[in-house]
Order: C-alpha cells, then structure tokens, then sequence
C-alpha cells in the first residue's frame, strides 16, 4: 500500500496535521510527506535553541502517563482528553484503567485522521469515547449529549490540555479557554495541561517556528511565558512540583527551584479544584 493509499476521503495529505507531526516525533508510521518536511523544520528550529522535538515529545508523553496514573490512583474514574492526538503507547484509557478499573474515558479530537484511528482502536471498549470537538469552545463538549451519556459531570472528572493550548495563538483566547473549563469543573476535579515554553528563544526562533505552523491544519502556535502557563492553574490547588519542565513534573517532587527552565521546552501542571 503506498501513502496516497492510505489518505482517507476529505484529507488532504499535503497540508501538515499537528497530530501526524506529533506522531512523528515520537516515532510513529500514522503520517504524511509533508508532516515529516513540517516536523523536521521544528527540529531544526529545536537543536539551534538547544532542544531535541523528539526527546521533547516523549517527556511529555511521559507526563501525561504520570498525571493519570497519579490521578487515577487517587480515585478519579472519568477523564475528557482533548486534543488527544493519535493513538500509540499507554493511552490515557489503558494507564487510567490499568491503575483504576472501571475509569471512562473521553478523547476529543478535529482531525478526521485521529478519530479514524481512535474509534478503530476503541471499537469493542464501552469504556471509552471518541469525538469530535473543538478546544475553544469547551461547553459544546461538555454540553455533547454523548459526553452526558458516557460521563456522570456531577461527579469529579479531569480534563486534559496537553500539548494541544498553544495552538491557540491568541492569548486572550486562551485564557478564556482554560477559565471557561475551570468554571465547569466539579469540585475535586482536576486540570492536567502542558504547554509549549518561550524559554530563550530569539525573536528570529519564535517566528520561524509560528511560520510552520501556519501552514499547519492548526493555523498557528504560541510558546508562552512561564507567567502566562501558571496563570491557567488561578483558584486551582497545585500538585506535585507545581509549574515545572515537563520532565521533571512527578506526583511526590517538591518545588525546589533547580529546574532548568531555560532548555525545557514545555512546561506542565496539574491543578484540582477545591472542595
């Protein structure tokens, strides 16, 4: 089967996807020429600032592993994953369930492709949903009549914006975004979230990366100041290491102030809700 067999009808392969990049740093077969030409321009951007995309890529895999188990340990049995990205290696469902039986899960996606690829993996688990939806405008997902019918929402659950919010380039908007999900959070729930960090990067760096994106099925990309990543966590009651390196975040780490913010990357946090 060559590749332009496997494009799906109303896909057009020649237009990089930010979930087939993904899967491309981490290593993965579920993408197209112009995902990899796209993906290998930010690696190149990347190791002139001193990071690695891939490596990169897999810390914040790893967080995300981290954070549900964590999460799931502590009794949390409903998650909504949006901006899931493609399937690969422990999902969100295999680890919640692995470690809470009985967790339901719900990924949200836009890309036709992941949807594809997530209700073919997902077909025969009752326990999990895929959907279409988009993150800025989070109360259509939440109001999803199928999310209502998967999920008990006046119970705690998680929501998970990892790696997915700086594709929001308007700061002003995606504030709104994460306040308008905390409002709709239960008490006790939580919000995982990892962003991509401005870090050190030049002027002529941060243009050079926005300037792939655009042509990207995203059509943009924010890296953020630490500031501006803490401040989606306001009200909420941080865990762990609070606003670290994505490398570094661990259920049981303390803040201890010798994070190597500069070479980071992405920056993550979990925050719950009070109560």
């Amino acid at each position: 089967m060559t590749e332009a067999d496997r494009v799906p009808a109303g896909i057009n392969p020649n237009v990089p996807s930010v979930a087939r990049m993904y899967d491309y740093y981490l290593g993965g077969r579920d993408n197209f020429a112009a995902d990899r030409e796209a993906a290998e321009k930010m690696i190149e951007i990347g190791r002139k600032m001193g990071n690695e995309a891939r490596q990169i890529a897999l810390a914040n895999r790893g967080f995300l592993g981290r954070a549900v188990r964590m999460l799931a340990e502590a009794g949390v049995r409903q998650f909504i994953d949006i901006g899931a990205g493609l399937p690969t290696q422990d999902n969100v469902h295999q680890v919640a369930q692995r470690h809470g039986p009985g967790s339901r899960v719900v990924y949200v996606d836009n890309d036709p492709i992941v949807l594809t690829h997530a209700r073919a993996l997902l077909a025969r688990d009752p326990d999990v949903l895929a959907m279409e939806g988009d993150l800025k405008d989070p109360d259509a997902i939440l109001d999803d009549p199928r999310v209502a019918e998967h999920l008990d929402l006046s119970q705690p659950y998680a929501i998970l914006l990892v790696a997915v919010l700086h594709f929001i380039p308007d700061n002003g908007e995606a504030a709104h975004v994460v306040a308008r999900i905390r409002e709709r959070l239960r008490p006790g729930g939580y919000l995982v979230l990892s962003h991509l960090y401005a870090g050190n990067a030049t002027v002529d760096e941060t243009i050079a990366g926005q300037s792939v994106y655009k042509s990207t099925t995203s059509g943009g990309l924010a890296s953020r100041g630490y500031d501006e990543i803490a401040a989606y966590f306001d009200g909420l009651h941080p865990l762990g290491p609070g606003v670290v390196p994505v490398s570094d975040w661990t259920p049981d780490a303390s803040p201890d102030g010798s994070y190597d913010f500069v070479k980071s990357g992405i920056l993550a946090g979990v925050g719950r809700i009070r109560g």
